[in-house]
């Protein structure tokens, strides 16, 4: 393993978007050293000669390929594996494989379902949308004319609230993404109270990608934050925290055992398995049979939903994550999401 502590990493990213934050706080904690470059990757790629990728996502992270020339990689959870591969210290991935196994599941429950709290709060309803339109833009250059201004905010919340379909966010789920949000904040709460972080007293890849959407929908959009504050202010202290933990000490031995999982933890699993399985299953079945949308119950509500390719591939991963542990450690992956909602993700193999 080669450690590179003196070459700085770049990423393009944009202070409204939650992978940003996610990637941040993590090469913080990690004392990676980075920059960052402030806009879209696109724009900023092609000032640097650097070809684009067929989907623009943020953040956008610039490494040298096989040749030694730059090249533009993107999806955080992948990034974060290939950082393991290339700095020694600091990890952020457990070292007990069920655990890892955990870990993993925890952070695309915040990259694929969490996100949808934040999207449906900052777009839904009109006072966020507002909010959002009003500060976004100015995200994006500070120097804008109130004539740029008007238009870029016109243009970016209709955009916007036009594809609220495209995380399921109507009137219908609107109930259920909001009761989600609020038992999400309270299972996390309790946790907390006695954990640092989410797998123990270190933090782990799934500690950041939460801190990363958390960091709008407690940080950013009004609604969302007014709830955390009145249900979950611990939550809120933890966000702030999580923002800059360079001069956190990582704890040797400092994350659970896979034996030793508390019912705190088990509740957050119980959210997932509760919302986020049953949407996963139902867009990979809707995948398989061709179809353009998907529909499941969640919540005794009918959901629908636009059927995507990307989390399909997610609970691809998953399962080859648990395909590649052990048969004992399937055994006890198995043993600890049972009757939690979540073994149905494994099981469906």
């Amino acid at each position: 393993m080669t450690q590179l502590s003196q070459q700085r990493l770049t990423l393009i990213g944009a202070p409204g978007s939650p992978y940003t934050h996610k990637m941040i706080a993590l090469l913080r904690y990690r004392q990676i050293p980075y920059q960052v470059i402030w806009g879209q990757p696109s724009t900023e790629l092609d000032k640097r000669g650097i070809a684009s990728p067929k989907v623009e996502l943020l953040p956008t992270f610039i490494f040298d390929d096989e040749n030694g020339e730059p090249k533009a990689v993107l999806d955080s959870t992948p990034i974060i594996r290939r950082l393991e591969t290339q700095w020694q210290d600091r990890s952020v991935i457990p070292n007990d494989p069920v655990l890892a196994f955990i870990d993993y599941l925890i952070e695309d429950f915040a990259d694929e379902w969490v996100t949808k709290y934040m999207f449906h709060y900052r777009w839904y309803g009109s006072a966020d949308a507002d909010n959002a339109g009003s500060l976004l833009p100015f995200g994006v250059n500070n120097g804008l004319s109130d004539e740029q201004h008007s238009q870029f905010k016109k243009f970016f919340s209709e955009r916007q609230i036009n594809r609220l379909y495209v995380v399921g966010s109507n009137d219908v789920t609107a109930p259920v993404i909001d009761a989600s949000y609020r038992r999400f904040l309270k299972a996390l709460s309790d946790h907390l109270r006695d954990n640092l972080f989410v797998l123990g007293q270190r933090p782990s890849a799934c500690d950041f990608a939460l801190y990363g959407q958390l960091t709008q929908l407690v940080g950013f959009d009004p609604t969302p934050r007014a709830i955390a504050e009145t249900d979950a202010p611990r939550v809120v202290a933890w966000v702030q925290r999580m923002s800059d933990l360079s001069g956190c000490q990582a704890v040797e031995n400092g994350w659970h055992s896979s034996g030793s999982i508390s019912d705190s933890l088990t509740a957050l699993l119980n959210e997932m398995g509760r919302v986020y399985a049953p949407a996963l299953l139902a867009n990979a079945k809707a995948l398989q049979a061709g179809e353009k949308t998907w529909q499941t119950t969640i919540d005794d509500v009918l959901w629908t939903q636009q059927t995507f390719p990307y989390q399909g591939k997610c609970l691809q991963w998953i399962q080859q994550a648990f395909a590649n542990l052990s048969s004992s450690d399937q055994s006890k992956t198995q043993e600890l999401l049972n009757a939690t909602g979540c073994e149905a993700l494994i099981l469906s193999r």
